[in-house]
């Protein structure tokens, strides 16, 4: 499918998950399935239908939990991100996203490690400098690709006793924040994102992977990527902000000044908005997505290239127009949430954005 300009025909729940206890954990954002098991929904007779709706889900609610998955192997994890991308409709030939270090790692291509170590020393965090804004680690994952990730899983499987919080915020909210003219003017602009620290490692290291990372487009090593300020969800349909935090450089084609008050009032309205914001605390081992002492693994599903069209409606758009019907507000309809796998599973294709507390 080209999704450029494309008119979106928002995907509808089957009800395959309504017999699970789904639990909202905020109004704008985050479900929790607190009994449900992954590695058995996959090996149901109707797995399909049952990924499907909890790709809508977590395309509609930004993040979803699953609590204590101690069925969950890396390869069922692999299955289940890549599956929710594919029956969501990403393109065909897109697959799992791979890390440029896995070959120097001997890691698996598909399946991150997160260790706060190798962390540290990709990014060369100063650990003496005191931490005093937090706010900057805000950041929608891999938005430095030309096909950024759908859905991104995360399961911890070493966690300290207290700390190391995730937290999240809706796009749909933050585009439904601003005011009308503030919303034309973001759909007017695009934004560059770029890690440098991995284009410098390209330069520095042998051995690095050249590939594709998931999908044909997404073989730039310079890791550095042009997309739309608000981009049009292809499974909701809704308008979602897709901008700012850390991996969001630049605004294009305004001055230096002008990008950096645009960027940090995105991130004002990220950080002064706790409501818009959904906190996921790592509970067990192999919750799925996890400061302090920790392990965990992250696979995210490759999705198409962002693209706006202007006739879409945002989310309170979209949700008035079911109240006119007689219909009940997307918040309101019992179904699978969108997940970050503690296990959360996360909409990557960009409702939400992240940060760890």
């Amino acid at each position: 499918m080209n999704f450029t300009n494309s008119i979106v025909e928002p995907m509808e729940l089957s009800g395959a998950l309504n017999a699970y206890e789904a639990i909202e954990m905020t109004p704008c954002i985050g479900t929790e399935f607190p009994t449900l098991d992954l590695a058995e929904m996959m090996s149901a007779t109707n797995a399909d239908e049952m990924i499907r709706d909890l790709a809508i889900t977590i395309c509609r609610r930004g993040v979803v939990a699953f609590r204590s998955q101690t069925n969950m192997t890396n390869e069922l994890q692999k299955q289940l991100t890549h599956r929710l991308g594919e029956l969501s409709g990403k393109p065909a030939g897109h697959r799992l996203s791979k890390h440029p270090l896995h070959l120097i790692r001997k890691d698996d291509p598909e399946m991150g490690i997160l260790d706060p170590a190798r962390q540290q020393a990709l990014h060369s965090s100063d650990t003496t400098e005191k931490r005093q804004k937090a706010s900057t680690e805000w950041h929608s994952d891999g938005s430095y690709e030309v096909c950024p990730p759908d859905f991104t899983s995360l399961r911890m499987t070493d966690i300290p006793r207290t700390g190391g919080d995730t937290l999240f915020a809706s796009g749909y909210e933050l585009y439904d924040r601003l005011s009308e003219p503030y919303q034309k003017f973001f759909e007017s602009l695009s934004a560059t994102h770029e890690v440098p620290v991995l284009r410098k490692a390209a330069e520095a290291m042998e051995g690095i992977y050249t590939g594709p990372r998931g999908a044909p487009d997404n073989i730039d090593m310079q890791f550095k990527q042009s997309h739309p300020m608000v981009r049009t969800h292809p499974v909701t349909g809704w308008k979602t902000l897709f901008a700012g935090g850390l991996h969001c450089r630049r605004v294009n084609g305004v001055t230096e000044g002008e990008s950096k008050e645009l960027l940090d009032k995105v991130l004002r309205l990220v950080s002064d908005n706790h409501d818009l914001q959904v906190r996921i605390r790592w509970n067990n081992p192999c919750d799925m997505d996890g400061l302090g002492k920790r392990m965990g693994y992250r696979t995210m599903s490759i999705a198409e290239k962002p693209f706006l069209n202007t006739s879409s409606p945002s989310r309170n758009e979209a949700n008035a127009v079911l109240g006119e019907k007689g219909g009940k507000k997307v918040s309101e309809i019992e179904a699978a949430s969108t997940s970050k796998i503690a296990t959360p599973l996360a909409a990557a294709a960009a409702p939400t954005v992240t940060a760890r507390a």
